[in-house]
């Protein structure tokens, strides 16, 4: 099955490069210029051997590049001035959809290299794209408001300015160009933020800008979470807030990981009763039910929350966070409690009370997944001392990795340690016991 993947896959992309070819050739390219955008493509494969898995769709990649050379195209052909071509629209777009500066570069390469040979091999209308293109990327990476991406875009026309004017050996000959150069890059961001949410849409990704929208407690089903199901509500914020320091520590992305925590337990809310952190301390839903319907309440509660998701519209980036955040793990609570009330005769089959899955595919989902365990262990503790938070939390997370729950992200060892250390270090200030202050004496 793999052999025919990669047999597949690089039949795509010779018919890919051959395209290139042909393309070039009807455009009176030169054809140097898809022989490089070949081996550029390669090179990408090399470096991103799981590109499909992280995101980076080639397809995505490719009409992000083929949007920039039609727009430059067309402004060169019809003998417009080259200051019109927007320089930064679509390093701005990559940096923001797959939030990483080197899928960003190679876009830039390939589009400076591919516009400077439909300019007649411009050298400086290269440089100009290289300087604009990497000035923008380098400034918007990160941002998670809007208004700070039109000041990348007002900067990136400065740097525009700047990179003119160094052509120029500071003898400028022509003012408007200068000025066209400020405008572009402030119209480029402008474009930015109007198309965002349509090429999020179209690439099932999501920005650090609409992670931010989602996290406004006035959402919908932050609402429900907060009247409905307040217990669970408040689990959802801690398990946020540490998965958020853990994504930090081991260079994940923390923003999307804190907001997957959030919707990550949003099935809930159909049976929000039947859930510990919701129920009442003296009496428990499940005393009067048998362990196998008591399993099937709980596990539901991962399918309810994918179709909750998906009726409210939610990014499939989240819905991830929804299906995976217990993985195939065991109900061990009801699996035990089946275990001590089975017949001699009988048998309790372990798969039976394991969740459907799948297991975490990216190290968000996964943080959420350890996050979410921990966090419920812990609160369950009578006397939370550092050291009994300690040894819950290492062995909460060797459990899971020897059940094999991380067999399908990358997560490394190293980053388990890390990750521990977070957990204790955050857990450990939320629920240490305190000091009993002495009564005041009565009057």
């Amino acid at each position: 099955m793999k052999r025919q993947t990669v047999i597949k896959n690089n039949l795509k992309l010779v018919s890919a490069v051959a395209l290139a070819f042909i393309i070039s050739h009807i455009l009176q390219v030169n054809l140097i210029v898809p022989m490089f955008l070949s081996l550029l493509v390669i090179y990408f494969l090399f470096l991103y051997p799981f590109a499909q898995e992280k995101g980076y769709n080639l397809l995505n990649l490719t009409l992000l590049f083929v949007i920039i050379f039609v727009a430059s195209y067309f402004i060169i052909k019809n003998n417009w001035s080259v200051y019109y071509i927007p320089f930064s629209l679509v390093p701005m777009l990559a940096t923001l959809l797959f939030n990483d500066l080197r899928v960003s570069f190679f876009l830039i390469v390939a589009s400076a290299v591919s516009v400077s040979s439909v300019a007649g091999m411009h050298y400086y209308l290269a440089m100009l794209f290289l300087i604009s293109g990497i000035v923008a990327s380098l400034l918007v990476f990160g941002s998670r408001r809007r208004m700070a991406i039109i000041r990348s875009g007002f900067i990136t026309g400065l740097a525009q300015m700047a990179a003119l004017l160094l052509v120029d050996r500071f003898m400028p000959a022509d003012p408007a160009k200068y000025l066209i150069l400020l405008i572009n890059g402030v119209v480029s961001s402008v474009l930015v933020l109007g198309i965002l949410p349509f090429f999020e849409y179209l690439f099932r990704t999501v920005t650090d800008i609409s992670l931010l929208e989602l996290a406004d407690f006035d959402q919908p089903l932050l609402q429900r979470m907060i009247l409905e199901a307040p217990g669970t509500y408040h689990h959802s914020l801690i398990v946020g807030n540490l998965s958020e320091a853990a994504c930090q520590a081991i260079g994940a992305h923390a923003l999307l990981a804190r907001i997957g925590a959030y919707y990550h337990d949003i099935g809930k809310l159909y049976k929000p009763d039947y859930f510990s952190e919701n129920q009442d301390v003296l009496e428990s839903k499940h005393e009067n039910l048998t362990p196998t319907i008591s399993k099937m309440v709980i596990m539901n509660h991962v399918k309810e929350g994918e179709e909750l998701a998906r009726k409210y519209k939610l990014n499939p980036r989240l819905v991830d966070f929804v299906a995976q955040h217990h993985g195939t793990s065991l109900v061990y609570f009801f699996y035990r409690r089946a275990l001590e009330n089975v017949e001699e005769e009988e048998k309790v089959q372990e798969e039976g009370f394991r969740y459907p899955g799948p297991k975490p595919a990216t190290k968000e989902t996964a943080v959420v997944l350890l996050a979410d365990s921990v966090e419920a262990a812990v609160r369950s503790l009578r006397d939370p001392t550092p050291a009994k938070i300690e040894e819950l939390v290492h062995k909460i997370i060797n459990n899971k990795f020897i059940d094999g729950q991380l067999d399908s992200c990358d997560l490394t060892l190293k980053d388990l340690e890390k990750i521990s250390a977070v957990f204790v270090r955050i857990l450990s200030g939320i629920y240490h016991s305190r000091v009993t202050y002495p009564e005041s004496p009565k009057p």
